[in-house]
């Protein structure tokens, strides 16, 4: 932050490494928290935290878990910080609109996608790495079950790197909505719209990119635009993606059960991401970590990109493809 900044002081607090790292315009890369508390199992969550953070710095970049800690959103964690929290069992999940109250109640949040993408955007970092957006749950068109993902990326100007969206969601309503938004949906190294465990789901994409250095100079002529966020799907590694015959016969079990215990709104997905798990024997864990480690390498890869470019245009070799393919 900056002294311009300063009415965020008292809400927004900066991990002294992270708040060097943007003074100095080298490469930050966010991280929700909300895996780390609500997506993975214990122990599992706190050593996949940490994973993600090492990958992060192994490329190059600092991150930077958000995570609301006694009536702060603080912008990184230490070491011991990071452990108790992925130990905590109060921790709520937090989406935007629970930012305002969490600070001033002092309850522990876990950032979901819409908050961290909030936060980043406040702080000054560009990229941000997830496992999967969220997007128009199925059956929206009529419960309007969608996830404040989506507009907050719209009003962010970050750069979101992602296994596209879970494929507990209607991802063709969540790709038009996307287009509603004006995001643009880039492929990293794919011309097709992942669906988080699976690589592929056929919903082909008009915008690729296969180098940071690409990715990058979108970003900077974007925001010189005066636009919003973009969202980057990077497909789960292949030897890790899971079959989508197989997912959708576990996805419609799971959404039974849920329908007939009465479970809406923020509880419906992770409750259907503990029951796809017991019901593919714990594959879907497996999918879910190794994605979140491609996904923070390659926003990695990414935020140094961005710091290394200047606002010029792209060169030939560096042109991004697939525009007007669709």
């Amino acid at each position: 932050m900056t002294a311009s900044d300063a009415h965020l002081a008292p809400y927004l607090e900066l991990l002294p490494e992270v708040a060097a790292a943007l003074a100095a315009g080298r490469p930050v890369v966010a991280l929700e928290s909300t895996a780390i508390a609500h997506g993975l199992p214990r122990p599992r969550n706190l050593v996949t935290a940490r994973h993600l953070e090492a990958i992060v710095r192994d490329v190059g970049a600092v991150p930077a878990t958000v995570a609301i800690l006694d009536h702060r959103i603080r912008v990184g964690l230490g070491a011991e910080e990071l452990g108790a929290f992925a130990a905590r069992e109060d921790v709520v999940k937090a989406s935007r609109r629970d930012l305002a109250f969490l600070l001033v109640s002092g309850h522990a949040g876990a950032t979901t996608v819409a908050a961290t993408l909030t936060v980043a955007a406040l702080a000054g970092i560009r990229a941000f790495a997830t496992g999967g957006i969220g997007g128009v749950h199925r059956g929206g068109e009529t419960s309007l079950d969608v996830s404040a993902d989506l507009g907050a990326l719209a009003d962010s100007p970050v750069a979101l790197v992602s296994a596209g969206a879970k494929l507990i969601l209607d991802l063709d309503k969540t790709l038009e909505l996307i287009e509603t938004y004006s995001i643009p949906v880039i492929g990293y190294g794919c011309s097709s719209f992942p669906g988080f465990y699976c690589a592929d789901v056929g919903l082909p994409l008009d915008l690729g990119v296969e180098k940071p250095r690409e990715a990058a100079q979108i970003m900077r002529c974007h925001w010189a635009l005066g636009l919003g966020g973009l969202l980057f799907a990077n497909p789960i590694p292949e030897a890790a993606a899971l079959r989508r015959d197989d997912m959708e016969a576990w996805i419609d079990e799971a959404l039974a059960e849920a329908e007939t215990a009465g479970i809406t709104g923020k509880e419906v997905t992770p409750f259907l991401l503990a029951r796809l798990h017991d019901l593919s024997d714990g594959r879907t864990i497996e999918a879910n970590v190794a994605l979140l480690e491609s996904n923070a390498r390659v926003a990695a890869e990414i935020a140094c990109a961005y710091a290394d470019t200047d606002s010029g245009p792209a060169s030939d070799s560096d042109s991004a493809s697939g525009l007007g393919q669709g």
